[in-house]
């Protein structure tokens, strides 16, 4: 079986989605700003939401692969649960002086409860009970903690993204991210629905690297996949943002063109600020050269990137004005067409908040996109998009919408 996301917008034929689970129990108002959420979930009904976001996408015959129990089944596979344990139990996320006995208790556990445990966590109060002997007094907590939960895992699109044959596990900007790609790591390398697989991988394993490696700076080397968006023709488009750094989008690029895979990759110059987390949070697309833009982001400046002489990068910038032009001609097009709601800019802003740009094309033309953004819903469907409106009260206070909760990993091509 081959996997290929070849565009953001032909027929999704297969997905990879996380429902929010026991994490978001210990999401609370003192931790939630280090775990990266303005606001803490009511559990249930964000389950509920999740469950209608599954449902859409079955109802129009994509295939939903949920991830626990993908990393569960994936933990079974004796070389995969040694790999997570090293990788996962190690003095980065676990204080050194519980290391061991903790690292023996979870060696015991059964796949599906070794895969709750790394996303759930797991709290000061739950070690003793669970591993048998007294916490340590010096045992430093995180956020209350012994083993930080892994919420962010809801926004499946992040720690890992395909394109063109091939996957990239990423490197996380954020700590409190980073053990969510040793993970999908783990999926992908050891879960027989991936393992052995004819699939490439752009990533060059440095989310294995210690946090505070200093060859890997935060900023720069990092890249997630709410920045990365697969627009055809052999062009990808990269947001630099407040979670990308151009190296990493320099580092996708080289994989990429190593391997004869991609021809342009584009990466676009956004502000740098939580209100443009991720260029999909401000920019998707919505049909074949079609994309729907927030008013605030306007045109911004772009480094694109070819093939050069002896591996080297050949860039090109523009300054900003000529940003439309440049994904034009990265898709083989005379123009695109982008789709602004011409809203009041309050009205826009809350939108944006809103996730209303962060649309999860089904097939060219018709999307998923959160019923509570009525105004820009409308705006989509009056330029002939079709809208399915699914609920997102509770999930939406992670700051993520439909293209943030999905993890595309085939796609038909155009």
């Amino acid at each position: 079986m081959s996997f290929q996301v070849a565009s953001e917008v032909g027929r999704l034929k297969t997905v990879i989605v996380h429902r929010p689970g026991k994490e978001f129990t210990r999401l609370s108002p003192s931790n939630k700003e280090d775990l990266l959420f303005d606001d803490v979930l009511w559990l249930n009904r964000a389950r509920q939401e999740h469950d209608r976001f599954v449902g859409a996408m079955a109802a129009n015959g994509v295939r939903v692969l949920h991830f626990e129990q993908l990393l569960g089944e994936a933990l079974e596979n004796p070389e995969g649960r040694d790999f997570i344990l090293e990788h996962s139990f190690a003095p980065a996320f676990v204080d050194p002086e519980i290391l061991v006995p903790f690292r023996d208790y979870a060696s015991e556990l059964s796949g599906a409860d070794l895969a709750e445990l790394l996303i759930a966590g797991v709290t000061e109060s739950e070690y003793e009970e669970l591993v048998g002997q007294k916490l340590p007094e010096r045992v430093a907590s995180r956020g209350g903690m012994v083993l930080p939960c892994l919420p962010n895992h809801l926004f499946a699109r992040d720690a890992s993204a395909w394109a063109y044959g091939g996957v990239s596990v990423n490197l996380m900007r954020m700590p409190a991210r980073r053990r969510e790609s040793i993970n999908l790591h783990t999926l992908y390398t050891y879960h027989p629905e991936f393992a052995g697989q004819d699939f490439k991988r752009w990533d060059t394993e440095a989310f294995l690297a210690q946090p505070d490696n200093p060859e890997f700076s935060d900023l720069e080397h990092s890249i997630e996949g709410g920045d990365i968006c697969i627009i055809g023709n052999g062009a990808v488009m990269v947001g630099v943002s407040e979670r990308t750094g151009l190296d990493g989008v320099r580092n996708l690029a080289r994989s990429l063109f190593n391997q004869g895979a991609a021809k342009t990759v584009i990466a676009l110059k956004l502000p740098i600020s939580r209100a443009f987390m991720h260029l999909d949070t401000v920019m998707t697309m919505a049909d074949e050269g079609t994309f729907l833009a927030y008013q605030g982001l306007g045109k911004v400046p772009s480094i694109t990137m070819r093939p050069g002489a002896n591996g080297q990068l050949e860039e090109t910038t523009d300054d900003g004005p000529g940003m439309y032009d440049v994904i034009a001609k990265a898709l083989g097009l005379d123009a695109i067409k982008v789709l602004v709601n011409e809203v009041d800019p309050l009205t826009a802003e809350r939108d944006q908040w809103n996730d209303a740009c962060n649309l999860l094309a089904l097939a060219p033309g018709k999307v998923l996109a959160y019923e509570r953004n009525e105004q820009a819903n409308a705006y989509l469907e009056s330029q002939g998009i079709e809208v399915i409106a699914v609920p997102g009260a509770e999930l939406g206070r992670g700051r993520g919408g439909p293209r943030c909760m999905s993890c595309p990993v085939d796609r038909e091509a155009l």
